[in-house]
């Protein structure tokens, strides 16, 4: 019987050099589906051996345009949401997460990380996905205040949800990169359009597919794939993108995204030099950094029912 099974693997591996591979097409991430880019383009990605793995979507200015839509169009219904739902939804996508650890260590040997590597990145995506679940209905309190006043009121100040966000994940990351820069922004009630790392993009591809099949309502994460290079001017300017954030040392790309970000005044984030591994990678103050703070007076009222101090 061994016999016969060398025979057959023997047999399909010769007829398998005698024909060309169908390479599959990865798609992008955009309002809870998976479109093919826009523009047409795609560009070929290869494993540590220099085989072609497949195809890649290469997204244009105008997949940037309609992945901002779906994040707007989700805006309300997620920054609405309970503080302890958001909590239980991002604990879920750790929990997927989780399940599919195989492909994804898989998946980042294919793209160059020995094993040791993949399995201390696959653990601390899933960490840290965790670490911001803990956080989502904790981090009000922390960052909110009673404001003392000299007059008769109440002075509150609470964090808001800045609203969408565009983010540039890190280039050297395979998976720990894209989670690192979604789990703040989601977190604090925004929503966010992602452009993953053109050079490992597979792992990006399949946690769309985490996210298709966990409860993350669709439109509150959207992941492109493609060129920095050409994609970054198009966060930055888009008018409807509240901020920008990008983890990465490319001082071009730095001086694009904060002098076009003037133009409606977004918020530039840029978090240079940051090592994944490390605990400023994951801290409640990335997420204030996508709040805005809201305060409001309110009139102190003495026994009788009028204003006025006690």
């Amino acid at each position: 019987m061994a016999k016969k099974k060398t025979e057959v693997t023997e047999t399909e591996s010769a007829i398998s050099n005698d024909r060309l591979s169908v390479l599959k097409t990865y798609k992008i991430y955009i309002g809870g589906k998976f479109p093919r880019t826009e523009s047409g383009r795609y560009y070929t990605i290869t494993d540590k051996s220099g085989k072609n793995m497949g195809n890649m979507c290469l997204c244009s200015r105008k997949d940037v345009r309609d992945a901002v839509v779906a994040a707007r169009s989700a805006l309300g219904g997620w920054a609405s949401a309970s503080a302890f739902n958001r909590s239980q939804v991002i604990y879920r996508i750790a929990e997927m997460l989780e399940g599919r650890r195989a492909q994804f260590l898989s998946e980042m040997q294919l793209q160059g990380l020995s094993e040791k590597e993949a399995v201390l990145e696959i653990n601390a995506s899933i960490d840290r996905i965790i670490y911001y679940a803990g956080w989502a209905d904790k981090f009000q309190q922390v960052f909110s205040a009673v404001n003392p006043v000299a007059s008769s009121h109440f002075n509150f100040s609470v964090q808001e949800p800045m609203g969408v966000i565009g983010a540039l994940a890190p280039q050297n990351s395979a998976l720990l990169g894209l989670v690192t820069a979604i789990m703040p922004i989601i977190t604090g009630g925004n929503t966010c359009v992602v452009l993953a790392s053109e050079k490992m993009p597979l792992c990006a591809v399949t946690f769309a597919e985490v996210l298709n099949s966990s409860d993350v309502p669709g439109g509150i994460v959207n992941i492109l794939t493609g060129s920095l290079a050409e994609l970054h001017k198009h966060f930055a300017s888009h008018m409807d993108v509240n901020a920008v954030s990008y983890y990465g040392d490319d001082l071009s790309v730095i001086k694009t995204i904060q002098e076009t970000a003037a133009i409606n005044v977004k918020r530039a984030l840029i978090y240079k030099g940051l090592d994944l591994q490390t605990e400023k990678a994951q801290n409640p103050y990335l997420i204030l950094d996508t709040q805005e703070t809201k305060t409001t007076w309110h009139p102190i009222e003495n026994i009788s029912g009028a204003s006025g101090g006690y």
